[in-house]
């Protein structure tokens, strides 16, 4: 690249010192380098003795990006004497892209200064007005120039830098709804599990066929803990679902069978449920009102099997879906065969929100209370 910028600049540069030899100039050259030329060799031809200086200035842009200011200063300098007029306006836009704005500003002026010095060398006239126009364009296009290529690539940045902050957004956002999905289907099965194995390890003379029994609960939760697993890993891998889909995951007609397995564990579940038609119900409001209940369930098992549980289930399309869970406070501590994590209610409120519902639960001397509100939308 650099090589490509030296060589189309000494091209372009040798153009330009041809046509100052004509007298077609494209900069102020305030004299024509006749000091200078006296320490070139005599034996050289006046056009390589004007070409020679042009054309290290020309070399001098492999350090470009080192020096932008000192080489802009430098070649304006040698500016008054020499045509480097081409190295000078690359020189100022490296300036304009790799420096500040009040540099290439500052460098601009710079370069202008031989523009406010032609008048005073004469002989003037059309020629030297042609002169300054064509060096003021050249300057304020190249400085401009360069400006808005440093401007374009700080927005392309920024754009990346925004594309890649949504991009961390949608995947954190994936890792919570991944974490959500396994702690419900997860908890509330494994809940189940350690219920079983603590009374088989707490009950070690229980009779042959009650530890039969027991063993297969937990082969059975075991074996839908993991086919609720393999759903949700369906889910969070499948492409989007249509609203009209069904849903891949338990929806609240499957209230039934979630009461049943818990009674079966041993909790206490008093149900009242008056719902109009569920078909009518939107399938992803339907799968948030079964995680909600869920674990509320799973909670219950947790803290207060010994105490019994009221779930009441109100609603319909117009007036929403009420949740309600309530148990009194327990007779004795809960004992926690793994301490509980505290984000199964974190979970839930947000689980409400995202479906445009609202939440709330309240610990009182009497008890604990739920109450979760879902849009029932069709």
């Amino acid at each position: 690249m650099d090589a490509a910028v030296v060589a189309g600049s000494a091209a372009l540069a040798v153009l330009v010192a041809r046509a100052g030899s004509e007298g077609v100039s494209v900069y102020p050259q305030l004299s024509h380098g006749a000091a200078p030329l006296n320490v070139l060799p005599a034996g050289w031809a006046p056009s390589v003795r004007t070409a020679f200086l042009p054309m290290l200035a020309c070399v001098a842009l492999y350090w470009r990006r080192r020096f932008p200011v000192a080489l802009t200063l430098s070649l304006v300098v040698l500016s008054v004497a020499w045509p480097v007029a081409v190295p000078l306006l690359v020189a100022l836009f490296t300036v304009a892209r790799h420096r500040a704005a009040r540099a290439a500003i500052w460098s601009a002026v710079a370069a202008l200064l031989p523009v406010a010095a032609q008048p005073l060398v004469p002989p003037g006239g059309a020629a030297d007005l042609a002169t300054t126009v064509s060096a003021v364009a050249l300057v304020a296009g190249t400085v401009g120039w360069g400006l808005y290529v440093t401007g374009a690539h700080e927005r392309a940045a920024h754009a990346e830098r925004e594309a890649g902050l949504r991009a961390d957004q949608v995947r954190q956002q994936a890792r919570e709804e991944i974490a959500r999905e396994m702690h419900d289907v997860l908890a509330h099965r494994l809940t189940l599990l350690s219920m079983h194995a603590g009374a088989l390890e707490f009950h070690p003379t229980a009779s042959s066929a009650r530890i039969a029994e027991a063993a297969g609960v937990i082969r059975q939760s075991a074996g839908r803990a993991l086919e609720d697993l393999q759903g949700v890993l369906r889910v969070l891998r499948a492409p989007v679902v249509s609203d009209h889909a069904p849903p891949p995951q338990p929806a609240l007609r499957d209230t039934d069978r979630l009461i049943e397995e818990a009674r079966a564990a041993g909790a206490k579940i008093e149900l009242q449920q008056r719902l109009d038609d569920l078909s009518t119900m939107d399938p992803a409001t339907g799968r948030t009102a079964y995680r909600v209940l869920q674990e509320a369930l799973t909670n219950h098992r947790k803290h207060a099997l010994d105490t019994p549980v009221s779930v009441t289930l109100l609603g319909g399309p117009g007036q929403g879906l009420s949740i309600t869970a309530a148990n009194p406070v327990p007779s004795r501590p809960a004992t926690y065969l793994h301490p509980p994590s505290g984000h199964g209610l974190i979970g839930m409120h947000e689980r409400v929100r995202l479906a445009g519902g609202r939440m709330s639960h309240r610990l009182t001397p009497a008890g604990f209370h739920l109450e979760a509100w879902l849009p029932w939308t069709t």
